[in-house]
């Protein structure tokens, strides 16, 4: 999901691949210097009619109000991300809205399937899917820019074990996955909605938590990472509470950066600010 932090220039987190449920500011990338195409061409008619793109809502009315954790930004589309949705969503995209329920063996071609909420631009979601092509990557945003720029990487260097999903990752989990469909699941450098009042919309939160647990299979990991400490402290309380989990590393709490998690030039660029960066892994338990 994509998510618009409201911090301070000074205190910005370091990586922008926030949660779908949560990306967060695009990345500068080389296709966005292209002339950028608006999202509607006239008030009312969408970019990408008949499915041959993302919907813009994708749920539309028939799911409740809530408070959500992120914000949807679709005004400014390169031309060549335009490209990539309109020839390869039909393929390789789905919306959400919570209508049907989704068959991964079908989707992935048996692979087993980690799901991503929140990968910005894509570029890392794009390395771990080309490091590891035995694992399927369903890949949620909301950030219209970033998905076809997933997209076109993922046909530039061929990986068919990326699927891009548009809307509410709640929703994709509450109606449209069975239980104990994934074998992990990812969000990196969520938005961290540092001001008190808007902590109610971190995408951590007990009641997540608890719904993600029935869509992990036994073993299933958990991985979370962010720059944020405030919100890392909550996220490894919140963690440590739910009764279906435990921690990979309970002595430290925190995680070392593994392997297959690349380190981007943003959070490099955080690092050398002097940010920390936390991981945070967990496994659905067994018993």
């Amino acid at each position: 999901m994509s998510e618009n932090p409201a911090t301070p220039a000074d205190a910005t987190p370091a990586a922008p691949e926030g949660p779908a449920g949560a990306s967060a500011a695009p990345q500068t990338h080389p296709e966005q210097q292209t002339p950028p195409v608006r999202q509607t061409r006239h008030r009312g008619e969408p970019m990408f009619p008949d499915g041959t793109g993302p919907a813009a809502d994708p749920a539309g009315s028939h799911h409740e109000r809530r408070i959500r954790s992120f914000q949807p930004r679709r005004s400014r589309v390169s031309l060549s991300q335009a490209d990539a949705l309109r020839r390869l969503w039909p393929k390789w995209g789905l919306d959400i809205d919570g209508l049907s329920r989704i068959d991964l063996d079908e989707l992935f071609d048996g692979l087993p399937v980690v799901l991503e909420i929140g990968f910005g631009m894509g570029e890392a979601t794009a390395q771990m899917a080309a490091a590891d092509p035995d694992t399927g990557i369903l890949a949620c945003d909301v950030h219209t820019p970033g998905q076809g720029n997933l997209l076109a990487l993922a046909e530039r260097n061929g990986l068919s074990n990326i699927r891009v999903a548009n809307g509410d990752a709640i929703i994709l989990l509450r109606e449209m996955l069975a239980p104990a469909s994934l074998a992990g699941l990812r969000v990196y450098f969520p938005d961290p909605w540092p001001k008190k009042r808007h902590h109610k919309r971190r995408l951590i939160q007990p009641e997540f938590l608890s719904l993600v647990t029935t869509r992990l299979a036994p073993g299933a990991i958990v991985h979370c990472a962010t720059d944020w400490e405030p919100y890392a402290e909550q996220m490894l309380e919140v963690l440590s509470a739910e009764p279906t989990l435990e921690n990979v590393h309970p002595d430290s709490g925190y995680a070392p950066r593994p392997d297959f998690r690349p380190l981007t030039k943003f959070e490099g660029q955080g690092l050398d600010k002097g940010h920390v960066v936390h991981d945070l892994l967990f496994r659905r338990r067994t018993d």
